[in-house]
């Protein structure tokens, strides 16, 4: 049977989400409305030039757009809830429909970088941290400064340069040849530029910050006890210190999310990647008012299911760091 306590924190977190859900898609609907731009270019194309004013009008009418904002919003929102994101204007066609296939292209390309870039950072931090103040420990650290500076979208373009255009080794665009939907070696083979990027952009900072706690921790007291048994060096890292920065390394992994998922934007964007980064552009570009708000409903969800698995992540790993104040609304 489940605890009063757990329960009334799930509903708190739910009650979170939905508040922080609506104000995210009232400030999207007003900011995209308000945006200079006409949607119905994007549902007629260059058949609206020569439209009348009342053909415009009564397009405006069938698409929803002819009352006040206000009025749009509820209509929406009221849809929404039943399921119904309305359509897009851009393909003319549910905008589920549009986004669904997507999804897993970004999900693919968004975990995997995730994973890889924590990995490599807790390895490369400890390394740093075992050989502290030497010449590979300088060196990798004015690369690594130097990497994180380079932007993401200028680092694509010379991948694409080199191993697409001039070398031919790796494709340069989209996530898998036409008809090798299935073809996973295909599919790793697309990945290839754009995980690099992402990874090149992204993990040093990760790398650095991981690196100067583990450092904190090893000047700590217990260590110096710790080598005074017999222990070494590398064994007090791995078991010790590596477990005690570990709630640390969590709490870096949930507030990356938004930060890693602007960074696939970028990339998707840069390499044609088909995921929903680039569709959020292209819905932005065209005024796709639909197709715009479930492209950041999506991303909310996912930063905010980020930060509640990390807290439970962290709770559980550290039980000092439950909540031991009640929240007050």
């Amino acid at each position: 049977m489940m605890r009063l306590p757990l329960l009334e924190k799930i509903c708190k977190r739910i009650f979170l989400f939905i508040i922080v859900m609506f104000i995210l898609s009232a400030a999207v609907f007003v900011l995209a409305r308000k945006a200079p731009g006409d949607p119905l270019q994007s549902f007629y194309g260059d058949a609206v030039e020569m439209m009348t004013q009342e053909e415009k009008d009564a397009a405006s009418a069938r698409l929803g757009l002819d009352a006040g904002i206000t009025v749009q919003y509820v209509r929406w929102l009221t849809n929404a809830i039943q399921g119904d994101f309305g359509l897009s204007f851009k393909y003319k066609m549910p905008v589920m429909d549009v986004i669904s296939p997507l999804i897993g292209n970004t999900l693919l390309l968004g975990i995997t970088s995730y994973i890889a870039v924590f990995v490599l950072a807790v390895l490369l931090a400890v390394f740093c941290v075992l050989h502290e103040d030497r010449f590979i420990d300088k060196l990798i650290c004015k690369i690594g400064t130097v990497s994180y500076y380079i932007p993401g979208f200028w680092l694509g373009v010379i991948l694409v340069l080199v191993f697409s255009v001039n070398l031919g080794w790796l494709p340069s665009s989209g996530a898998y040849d036409v008809g090798m939907q299935d073809n996973i070696g295909n599919r790793i083979l697309h990945l290839i530029l754009p995980l690099s990027v992402m990874i090149v952009s992204h993990f040093w900072y990760y790398t650095y910050m991981i690196r100067n706690k583990l450092l904190d921790e090893a000047r700590m007291d217990y260590v110096l006890l710790a080598k005074s048994k017999g222990c070494t060096g590398r064994e007090i890292l791995w078991k010790h210190c590596l477990r005690n920065v570990a709630p640390t390394i969590v709490s870096l992994m949930a507030v990356s999310i938004p930060h890693v998922i602007g960074g696939t934007v970028v990339v998707e964007s840069v390499f044609h990647y088909p995921g929903i980064g680039n569709l959020a552009i292209e819905s932005a570009k065209y005024h796709d008012y639909n197709l715009l708000m479930i492209d950041v409903l999506i991303t909310g969800l996912v930063v905010f299911a980020g930060s509640f698995i990390a807290q439970a992540v962290n709770e559980r790993i550290d039980p000092r760091m439950k909540e031991t104040e009640h929240i007050k609304w």
